[in-house]
């Protein structure tokens, strides 16, 4: 039976629970049975709606044989803050069957009517309560030598005997070698069942679903409240629903009252925090992905926040969910937080309430201003690897900024040019499309005489280069006066590289390799903001290669004495690259292989894999296969009919 005491509701019978709940959670279940068969005090702890009180009610209605001979069960039901007294007088009613005044009902009263017979304590969702509970829970521990206590909370109650079972989101891939569906879509399909009879989910609608999980992160809560809008919406329709904002699910649960709406779920969060930390919540909303400490200082002092309250507000925001640690939390390198994406939609509205939003973008706009600049620093001079690594971290806020910035013509220069010192991000690494596309956006609504627009309109003839050749001759139309006018070596010697390109593509090697010569002799040595001379230089080497391979060698072991070279290690790479394919042109197709392997060797395997990799592997396969060789170059159109194009290697410029 139920009854309920200062707020607080208390559970004296074992309660059943429909097996959907506990979908992808028998490791959890076994877990936290060990733990309290062996330990005293059981905290299980996690974030909102990922099923912390439905696993610890389950297995203590399932745990028939454990070191006690009754449960009793006191949960809070109240909203906000519980009052003073509230807990003490709930467990006193549940423990003894007295229900005491809330005024009179301290821990000693608690301790004082304790029956002798071993119980187990469920405290379930203490987190209104949570300074009452933990001295509560350390009296009755030190004063009942035959009680346990297990509770749930967003975050542990810090004693020290206490045992941590540490809940996170179902899975929603499937492990390697598994069977079946991932936990997430198998926990969706069965709650789908509820309101289409019969559902299941088979192809694009599978896929539809698979997404919908990613986005929802895996959170059973979210699951759930997804698969009962199927009534009103089709898979495929929720999805694309979902992918814009979640905020809005709501749903008929049949728990506490805060579940049926994940809005509500994480604000009952929210109004437990001081104002420093909801201040924080809402302004760290803003980035995408996951950030530094440091960051979140920059971003959040002012307004009533001290830079120095900052740290101490994110740790607090991370102990009660809100925020999820990355990386190596408590290691030697500085934190780096992330938010949930419905808690990230709920702090952004605040933070637009609030009117803060257009203080908080100019900053995460100054922010990640400075990291393409630091980036492009370290590419410039030798750190590579940390630049790609410091991208691959700011990666979701840089593209947050740049789409926000399109519809803001104050910060549109400064969008252009995070886009024009991230060049290598978008050339080697595969990602020309979007450089591609920020630049197109950019380009019409900057001022059109400044350098920055000269480099931004070579950077943008080099990445289209490959999928739109006419359109790259426009852009070089645009480009070459301002260059010239200009008297920038480093931007003409670029923009006669992707003349090179072009040249390729109409299948004149004689006319790509002098481009290319002619780039590789203007262009500065460590000149930064682009593809340095060793590149010009291998890409002479392989257009020699197809009428000329011993002056292609010559030109390949030149691109290795450029100056800066060595500092360079895309550079060396496709380089070497070079060499090698001019080497198996000329006959030592050995040598050629040996190199190529010791290329790809040297590259960091923990980093994304630059486009010269397809071609150093593609020579490879050629060479084992005994083919002279095809070209791979990205810039090369389809061959034309009747005509097997020479063999080249990828690496002139980035592929589409």
């Amino acid at each position: 039976m139920w009854s309920y005491v200062g707020g607080v509701s208390v559970l004296n019978e074992a309660r059943g629970r429909e097996p959907a709940g506990l979908v992808g959670r028998a490791r959890e279940q076994t877990e936290l049975r060990a733990l309290l068969a062996g330990h005293r005090l059981v905290t299980v702890s996690g974030c909102a709606g990922v099923g912390k009180s439905r696993l610890a009610s389950a297995v203590t209605d399932t745990m028939t044989q454990g070191p006690w001979r009754r449960v009793v069960t006191v949960r809070w039901q109240g909203r906000g803050q519980g009052a003073p007294g509230a807990l003490g007088a709930a467990a006193v009613g549940a423990l003894t069957g007295v229900r005491p005044d809330r005024h009179t009902a301290d821990a000693g009263a608690v301790v004082r009517s304790l029956p002798a017979e071993p119980t187990l304590l469920f405290l379930d969702d203490v987190d209104p309560v949570h300074a009452e509970c933990m001295g509560l829970v350390q009296h009755l521990l030190m004063a009942a030598p035959t009680l346990r206590v297990l509770v749930t909370s967003r975050h542990c109650l810090g004693l020290g005997d206490e045992h941590v079972l540490a809940l996170g989101p179902l899975s929603v891939e499937t492990p390697d070698g598994a069977d079946g569906l991932p936990a997430a879509v198998e926990l969706f399909e069965r709650r789908a069942r509820a309101v289409v009879a019969g559902f299941r989910a088979a192809g694009a609608d599978l896929a539809a679903v698979e997404d919908m999980c990613r986005t929802l992160e895996g959170v059973p809560l979210a699951i759930e409240l997804a698969a009962g809008q199927l009534a009103r919406h089709s898979v495929r329709e929720l999805a694309a629903k979902l992918e814009h904002h979640q905020s809005w699910l709501t749903g008929r649960h049949s728990g506490l009252r805060r579940h049926r709406s994940l809005r509500d779920a994480v604000g009952a969060g929210y109004v437990l925090c001081e104002r420093a930390e909801r201040v924080v919540w809402a302004r760290v909303s803003i980035f995408a992905g996951s950030f530094a400490e440091s960051t979140a200082v920059y971003l959040c002092a002012g307004g009533g926040v001290e830079p120095h309250d900052v740290p101490g507000c994110l740790a607090r925001l991370a102990a009660r969910g809100v925020l999820e640690p990355v990386g190596d939390p408590g290691g030697v390198r500085p934190p780096r937080y992330r938010m949930m994406r419905a808690v990230r939609e709920f702090g952004s509205a605040r933070l637009r309430e609030a009117g803060e939003f257009p203080v908080a973008a100019e900053r995460r706009l100054g922010h990640c201003r400075r990291v393409a600049a630091v980036a492009a620093n370290l590419w410039s001079t030798g750190g590579q690897r940390q630049a790609v690594r410091l991208l691959q971290n700011e990666r979701d806020d840089l593209t947050a900024m740049l789409r926000h910035a399109r519809t803001q013509p104050d910060h549109a220069g400064t969008a252009l040019e995070t886009v024009v010192n991230l060049w290598f991000w978008w050339g080697v690494y595969d990602n020309a499309a979007e450089g591609r596309d920020h630049l197109t956006r950019l380009l019409p609504v900057c001022d059109a005489g400044s350098a920055l627009n000269m480099r931004g309109l070579w950077l943008a003839a080099w990445l289209t280069a490959h999928s739109d050749p006419q359109a790259a001759e426009v852009l070089l139309g645009r480009a070459w006066p301002s260059a010239v006018l200009a008297g920038d070596d480093a931007v003409i010697g670029r923009l006669a590289h992707v003349e090179g390109l072009l040249a390729l593509h109409r299948h004149d090697e004689r006319a790509a390799a002098e481009h290319f010569r002619h780039a590789a002799d203007i262009i500065p040595p460590y000149a930064p903001g682009g593809p340095s001379a060793a590149v010009s230089r291998a890409a002479q080497a392989v257009a020699q290669a197809g009428f000329a391979p011993h002056r292609a060698q010559r030109s390949a072991r030149r691109a290795l004495t450029v100056p800066g070279v060595r500092d360079d290690a895309w550079a060396t790479a496709v380089a070497r690259c070079a060499g090698a394919y001019a080497d198996h042109r000329s006959g030592h197709s050995g040598r050629a292989r040996q190199r190529a392997r010791r290329t790809l060797a040297a590259l960091d395997p923990e980093l994304p894999a630059p486009h010269v990799c397809a071609a150093l592997r593609q020579l490879i396969a050629d060479i084992e296969s005994g083919s002279p060789g095809r070209r791979r170059l990205p810039y090369v159109p389809p061959p034309r009919a009747g005509r097997v194009p020479d063999a080249a290697a990828r690496l002139t410029g980035p592929s589409s």
